[in-house]
């Protein structure tokens, strides 16, 4: 009789917590693509007009120093996804078929290792509904379908980059990993600009999920290449040229999908009870689309601050106050930790986890450091953040160190005054090397040299 009153106490908790509104929060992580670090108004651009993402901003805590795990987008979201340091298990470069070493796997056989469990996985045991609209890449193959690692719904594309137009499902050209795939198996093109869609999709989502906690992941390919800016902009910013015009036109074109997402929340009253984190998942690659990181050096592919540092806002309203900023380094894959303790979870429970929860530190409650140290590793490439010191490690150059707090450009390098530090460093580094698996697929070793001109080409960033 005893448990039976008991059980009746607890029902009416839940019940009574319901009544009052308290619920676990939603959840949507709003993640774009090759993005330049200053090609947002929020951000400091005075050229890219994005008056979403800057009022976005200005509703919680924009993160000044925060950092990809990867230069490149199929590792940094192997990182996101499940909290580690992706090295630790083998998912080092970019999975790219045609572009890979056969030293190691290849093709639809490079994925995210079907025994890690995701954000996804760890969301949906908390009772979530999760969602994934955009790019995957994290392996073409059937095993590694986002419906089959953590997320009960998927609208996107398995591979890398796509046309943000129709493909001919019939043209051999294209690959069946571009195509756009409704759940498992089914495909069919939008019939619409893919940013738009993607938004779309999301609100869908959205909508049907109202009534329970949900997690949307938004992975936009807005703004990869190929340069394919929506033609009802065509006559938009004229003041730019060529690739430079065309970006600010695709950038706007994500600015209007993520103040849609923001207005489905806000009409449907969920706003309030829902943390937003909006990201991008590698610095800008000025190369290939123009895109501007300045005022940090460097681009995609390299472990300049212009290659691993992104553009980061976190909003929740009531939780985290408006018009902030945190200065202090924080990493992507502090994201599951930060999502699993929101959604009523415990982050220290999950084992390997190389991430922290962020909140406590953006509400003030802790102080300190959310990270003392670091790291990035690409072949023979390695990287450490130690404290406000940078460290890089190449094949083909004397080592560098820089002083990020007083030199974010990179501008100034300071190995040769500091030799003891850098030895230290080398040593730290390679200590956490020592602690990872080899990779489970390599690109082709032309790439590394194409990463060292990039280096070079890219030293330095104008606005």
């Amino acid at each position: 009789m005893k448990s039976i009153r008991i059980f009746a106490i607890l029902i009416v908790c839940v019940v009574s917590s319901v009544a009052f509104g308290a619920r676990q929060p939603n959840i949507v992580l709003l993640f774009s693509d090759d993005a330049g670090y200053a090609d947002f108004g929020f951000n400091g651009s005075h050229h890219f007009k994005t008056p979403r993402l800057d009022q976005l901003a200005a509703s919680g805590v924009k993160l000044n120093q925060f950092y990809m795990s990867a230069a490149v987008c199929g590792p940094s979201r192997a990182g996101l996804l499940t909290g580690m340091y992706q090295q630790r298990f083998g998912f080092e470069e970019n999975n790219v078929p045609g572009y890979m070493s056969h030293s190691a796997a290849t093709g639809d056989d490079m994925g995210l290792p079907v025994e890690i469990p995701t954000l996804g996985n760890h969301l949906q045991n908390l009772g979530y509904r999760t969602g994934i609209f955009g790019k995957w890449h994290q392996g073409n193959a059937d095993r590694y379908h986002p419906t089959k690692r953590g997320f009960d719904e998927f609208v996107g594309f398995r591979g890398g980059a796509r046309s943000y137009f129709d493909y001919d499902p019939a043209d051999p050209k294209v690959a069946k990993s571009d195509l756009l795939e409704f759940g498992f198996g089914e495909y069919r093109e939008p019939g619409t600009y893919m940013t738009d869609f993607l938004a779309e999709q999301a609100c869908a989502f959205i909508e049907r999920n109202r009534a329970r906690p949900f997690f949307a992941y938004v992975a936009f390919n807005a703004v990869h290449t190929p340069m394919n800016p929506d033609p009802k902009d065509a006559a938009l910013f004229p003041e730019l040229e060529g690739k430079r015009r065309q970006m600010s036109q695709m950038t706007l074109s994500l600015d209007r999908a993520v103040g849609r997402i923001v207005d489905q929340l806000n009409k449907l009253g969920l706003a309030d009870n829902t943390l937003i984190v909006f990201t991008n998942d590698n610095g800008g690659p000025t190369d290939a689309s123009s895109a501007s990181n300045w005022p940090l050096s460097g681009c995609k592919a390299t472990h300049l601050e212009g290659g691993i540092r992104v553009p980061g806002i976190v909003v929740w309203p009531g939780k985290l106050a408006a018009d902030a900023a945190y200065d202090k380094p924080l990493s992507s894959l502090d994201l599951l930790p930060t999502f699993v303790e929101a959604g009523g979870g415990d982050a220290s429970a999950i084992q390997g986890l190389d991430g922290v929860d962020m909140l406590p530190y953006l509400t003030g409650e802790k102080a300190g450091r959310p990270h003392q140290t670091l790291y990035w590793k690409k072949e023979n490439r390695g990287t450490i953040r130690d404290g406000d010191w940078k460290m890089m490690r190449f094949p083909d150059r004397p080592a560098e160190l820089y002083h990020i707090e007083n030199d974010p450009s990179e501008q100034h390098n300071l190995a040769t005054k500091n030799p003891r530090l850098v030895r230290e460093l080398y040593k730290k580094l390679f200590a956490w090397e020592c602690t990872l698996e080899r990779p489970l697929f390599m690109m082709k070793r032309l790439y590394e040299e194409k990463a060292a001109v990039r280096f070079d080409q890219y030293r330095q960033q104008y606005p």
